[in-house]
């Protein structure tokens, strides 16, 4: 696979709170990241985290009367996304950047056939006549491993297993030929036989076409997988970021750490799987300094009133934790060594 140095998507301190009832929801608060053409950033962290809210933002798919982006930009090939028109943006979507959702069964219009769903965004974006993008969804279906996929065009969601229309889904998202596909948790409904067939089928698109994917998931596994960087996402923020090798043997912020310890390894004794002390902290009041400081063991007073900085390991590794300055002294030894 082609990886470019290139930034296809740049996304700086980003902000997406949510108007319910009983006060204001800061769903993420401050994200920053960004991608390279053929490059896979994994998103990754526990449920409420902001992972889905943050692709949401991505896509434009909030709607204004819920969610309202505080600050922050988000640019695609230069492009500033959050102050397109709608208009504009329905351009993009699908096109240029595509989703895959959760679950493939809601992703799916149970009343209108696979055909016709399939057909629907390709007429629109690509103003092609209906015969001809009939062709190339029924291309798209083989391609992604579907078999007689000409008599399968006419069916429903319905008539299909789990990881089929997961493969589906897959082929929604390719079809107009995108330069950024945003997977979220796109194995979590299926079984361990399925999931590894999904992801190979990913790997596989990758290499012919160099798209870009954002995989966001809470699957330490399917990182392992998948992943070039790593992005760990806590209480709306991202904590860490490096490379699979920086976050899987070099962890350095306390929650990747913990997040690390609750994997189930065949080659440890059962009773050295160690839970996440604690709850997440509520996102209607935010705390001042560190998300994670009442559930970190090595939390400090400054851990309690004062963000933590970025601090840069290395050229491709950060970490937003005060026990990497210098000042931590002996406290830092512990959490460099896990």
């Amino acid at each position: 696979m082609k990886k470019s140095s290139d930034k296809l998507l740049e996304v700086r301190d980003l902000h997406v709170s949510f108007q319910i009832h009983g006060g204001k929801v800061h769903a993420v608060r401050g994200v920053h990241f960004d991608i390279a053409r053929g490059e896979t950033l994994a998103i990754v962290g526990e449920s409420g985290c902001g992972k889905s809210v943050t692709s949401l933002a991505i896509m434009g798919l909030i709607p204004k009367s819920h969610g309202e982006m505080i600050t922050g930009s988000i640019r695609f090939r230069g492009t500033e996304l959050t102050t397109l028109s709608a208009k504009k943006m329905r351009r993009i979507q699908g096109a240029d950047i595509s989703m895959i959702f959760q679950d493939p069964m809601t992703a799916l219009n149970p009343t209108l056939t696979i055909g016709s769903q399939l057909t629907e965004g390709i007429i629109y974006q690509k103003k092609i006549a209906h015969q001809a993008a009939w062709q190339k969804a029924t291309e798209m279906l083989e391609r992604v491993g579907i078999a007689n996929a000409e008599q399968r065009m006419k069916q429903y969601p319905h008539q299909f297993s789990g990881g089929m229309r997961q493969r589906i889904v897959i082929a929604m998202a390719l079809i107009c030929k995108p330069s950024l596909i945003i997977a979220d948790e796109p194995t979590t409904a299926l079984d361990v036989t399925i999931q590894a067939q999904i992801l190979e089928l990913f790997d596989q698109i990758q290499e012919e076409t160099n798209v870009s994917m954002i995989m966001i998931t809470h699957d330490l596994g399917v990182v392992a997988k998948t992943a070039d960087r790593v992005a760990v996402m806590y209480a709306g923020n991202i904590v860490e970021m490096g490379n699979k090798r920086d976050i899987f043997y070099h962890a350095r912020h306390p929650y990747t750490q913990a997040l690390l310890n609750t994997i189930v390894r065949l080659d440890l004794p059962s009773d050295t799987l160690k839970p996440i002390e604690g709850a997440p902290p509520d996102l209607f009041a935010p705390p001042q300094g560190c998300s994670f400081c009442d559930r970190c063991p090595y939390a400090m007073e400054v851990c309690r009133h004062v963000q933590p900085p970025v601090t840069a390991v290395n050229d491709h590794h950060t970490a937003d934790c005060w026990l990497l300055d210098k000042r931590a002294g002996a406290i830092r030894q512990k959490v460099e060594t896990g």
